[in-house]
């Protein structure tokens, strides 16, 4: 079960929570069949509840939302794309460990 603290994203609500966050946001890009993409979901439910307050985590599904993914140039999932003030500052594909994700996070925040 997906963390309260993690949103979803879609074409409706995407550029507008992306411009107005406060904090720098990262996105998941999954799909409900993709096996890492599963593999990352508890991480990133960890990290949402440990990094509260420096980072805002939301997920979009690529099956509902091809144009954003193609708009954005998603190729691979997972993908996790960190924005900061509303602009694409960084990305990393595959499943990674916890560690790396939080540094990765870290790097920007």
């Amino acid at each position: 079960m997906a963390s309260e603290l993690i949103s979803n994203l879609d074409t409706t609500n995407f550029d507008s929570s992306i411009k107005s966050a406060s904090v720098p946001v990262l996105v998941d890009f999954w799909a409900t069949w993709c096996g890492p993409c599963k593999q990352l979901g508890p991480v990133l439910d960890q990290l949402a509840g440990e990094m509260a307050g420096s980072v805002q985590i939301a997920k979009v599904d690529v099956d509902s939302n091809p144009a954003l993914a193609q708009q954005l140039g998603v190729t691979s999932i997972p993908a996790l794309f960190l924005f900061k003030n509303g602009v694409v500052v960084d990305k990393m594909v595959g499943a990674r460990p916890k560690s790396d994700i939080a540094a990765f996070i870290r790097k920007h925040a």
